[in-house]
């Protein structure tokens, strides 16, 4: 091959290895040399929850803890914390302590269990149904009224509410405690209406214990049943029966807010 051919031959090859190179370099600069701006826009972000893991509501008080008359077995507490997953996406740790047939006195023992104790301190929100024992005696209050007897009944179940309260503080301060008020299961039993005036009357005294407290929210249910209360009863025409439990669960999960699972 002449020498000019060679020569030739040689530029060629040589132009094209450095277009080569050139590429090569152009390539990895693409792949390696994009600013860390550009990996940020497109690395995914964990999703944030607006409840805590940890989340913990405790239930504590009488047969309406427990859902008795719900044949699902949810009553309001479990509809409460199915609204929570609902609305944060995770499931809160739930402990219901309610006892059928539990009246304040025996509440008032309860608490000061070294078991329930603990449960208090890790609680995040309390739920409370307590009274309904202490005021209606199965029956006995419609049955034999005694306006005496009624007075000395509320007077205890106050004082025996507070010390509820106290002693819920004294481990946990921070937590939001939710009483829920009676309503009147008898409505329709009594022509007179004089159970409306003493469950109403028992409401307002409950209410104003409940004031004390800055951490407590009385919420009340009497309206709930008013006008349709066998529509929300049970076949003991006594305990709520799902629907009722529905009607008490949609009043009290709102009142569960963001400063509540924030704690």
């Amino acid at each position: 091959m002449s020498k000019p051919k060679v020569l030739a031959t040689t530029i060629v090859s040589a132009l094209i290895s450095l277009f080569f190179v050139f590429c090569l370099g152009w390539a990895m600069m693409d792949h390696y040399g994009k600013g860390t701006s550009d990996m940020e826009v497109i690395e995914e972000t964990p999703i944030k929850s607006d409840l805590p893991a940890d989340f913990t509501v405790l239930a504590l008080g009488d047969s309406l803890t427990r859902g008795t008359g719900d044949e699902t077995g949810k009553g309001y507490v479990g509809l409460v914390v199915e609204e929570l997953k609902s609305q944060y996406k995770r499931k809160p740790i739930i402990h219901n302590l309610g006892i059928n047939g539990q009246v304040s006195k025996e509440l008032v023992q309860q608490v000061k269990q070294p078991e329930v104790k603990r449960q208090i301190q890790a609680a995040d929100v309390i739920l409370v149904t307590i009274g309904g024992n202490d005021l209606f005696q199965k029956g006995q209050t419609l049955l034999e009224y005694d306006h005496e007897a009624i007075s000395v009944s509320q007077k205890n179940f106050l004082g025996n509410l507070h010390e509820i309260f106290k002693d819920i503080n004294k481990v946990n301060d921070s937590a939001t405690i939710l009483l829920l008020g009676l309503y009147n299961p008898f409505i329709d039993l009594d022509k007179d209406l004089d159970t409306n005036r003493i469950v109403r009357d028992w409401n307002n005294a409950t209410a104003e214990v409940v004031a004390h407290y800055e951490n407590a929210i009385f919420v009340p249910t009497f309206d709930l049943f008013q006008l349709s209360v066998n529509e929300y009863l049970y076949s003991d025409n006594f305990h709520p029966n799902k629907k009722g439990y529905r009607l008490i669960a949609d009043r009290v999960a709102p009142l569960i807010k963001w400063e509540d699972v924030e704690r």
